[in-house]
């Protein structure tokens, strides 16, 4: 085991179409309101870790260079880490193992996606093996699509109640959007306005899926030393990490009970001493980009049973006020800049076991999982953080 690591600072912009800045300066947002919060300064961090979504969502090459003043990170060593979706988790984690290694003290984490610059479903549906899976995947909403509909065949669940299920996934969430004020899609909806979207992937409709986001995120990461040092008392130490991959064709591996997701979430549990997730967990930030699969996820992480997802969310048991609230920020379903997103459900987290998450804040939470999820369906990554060392 490595040294002992906490996140100490959180820096978020306020994700949507922004327009109003140029990407450097959306970048740059995040850090200044980082180093605000903290009362660090750039002079006080050993290295930074940066990562987008790969670089043809851009259209910049070499991203971590192009952004380095906005970072404010000239003169100190830069990580680029890139995963697809799951960039932001997998980021968190390269900070976590550089200092846990005893190479550094103090790790600036950044993400960040300019979404509405570029053209995220053109790039998603073309970044796939052009030869066999280009032509049936859809981007990101026909993987899923496929994948909500393999999981729910194979438990044999009603389809009304699945449907009713994601719906009222969708209302909780975008009901809680209003109490974070970083978060980008705020409107309020019905079951009925949910379950009569439009389509866009059978049984996927415009109102389970997650939007084009601009936005960044910053997080810093702290030896225990540092802790020490700076005198702090409200921190997030990383309890436990998990990462697992599988097969990276789609029909390969099996995505009803997705192995790299359980993988990853066993290895972040063993790590951090967690027997029974549901009950050891307070809160949990689950990257959500559709309800359908979000219900999934529960599955996988040993939140309920399988087959049992769509029952318990009903009884509410996932909701803000219920036995282990996930995404009370509204979670990747109301926001999502996709460099940045894994990383602000790290973020998220730490707020919470910090008590610094403000209106969404989930009273007496300890111990918070955060999750992303990426490359073309095949990364899971979790890492757990808790209020005492």
């Amino acid at each position: 085991m490595g040294r002992p690591v906490a996140i100490i600072g959180v820096g978020q912009t306020n994700h949507g179409r922004r327009m109003d800045v140029c990407y450097p300066d959306l970048v740059r947002e995040a850090v200044v309101r980082l180093y605000e919060e903290t009362g660090l300064n750039p002079d006080d961090i050993d290295g930074v870790v940066s990562g987008t979504m790969p670089s043809m969502m851009e259209g910049v090459a070499l991203t971590h260079f192009y952004f380095a003043d906005a970072m404010k990170a000239a003169g100190k060593p830069i990580l680029k880490t890139e995963t697809c979706g799951s960039t932001g988790v997998s980021i968190a984690h390269t900070a976590y193992y550089w200092i846990s290694s005893g190479m550094a003290d103090l790790i600036l984490a950044v993400g960040h996606e300019k979404m509405n610059e570029g053209d995220s479903q053109a790039t998603m549906t073309t970044v796939a093996e052009p030869f066999y899976q280009r032509y049936f995947i859809a981007g990101a909403p026909g993987v899923f699509s496929m994948q909500s509909q393999m999981w729910s065949v194979r438990y044999g669940l009603e389809e009304e109640k699945v449907r009713d299920a994601a719906a009222f996934i969708s209302v909780t969430h975008h009901d809680s959007a209003f109490d974070n004020p970083y978060a980008h899609i705020k409107i309020r909806v019905s079951m009925e306005d949910v379950k009569t979207a439009r389509v866009i992937t059978y049984p996927v409709r415009l109102l389970d899926v997650c939007p084009n986001s601009d936005g960044a995120c910053a997080v810093l990461f702290a030896s225990d030393t540092m802790v020490k040092k700076l005198g702090l008392n409200k921190v997030a130490w990383v309890k436990g990490v998990g990462y697992r991959g599988e097969e990276y064709y789609f029909g390969d591996s099996d995505k009803a009970v997705w192995q790299s997701a359980v993988g990853a979430a066993q290895q972040a549990y063993n790590m951090a001493g967690i027997k029974d997730p549901r009950k050891e967990l307070d809160v949990a930030e689950v990257y959500n980009p559709f309800t359908f699969q979000e219900m999934m996820f529960y599955e996988c992480f040993g939140f309920c049973g399988l087959g049992e997802a769509p029952d318990l969310v009903l009884k509410g048991t996932f909701a803000r006020d219920g036995e282990l609230p996930c995404d009370p920020s509204g979670g990747t379903l109301c926001t999502n800049p996709i460099g940045a997103t894994g990383l602000i459900r790290t973020a998220e987290a730490a707020l919470q076991v910090m008590g610094k998450a403000g209106d969404h804040q989930i009273p007496g939470a300890k111990t918070a999982l955060s999750h992303a999820m990426g490359g073309v369906d095949q990364f899971n990554g979790i890492m757990i953080v808790g209020s005492e060392l």
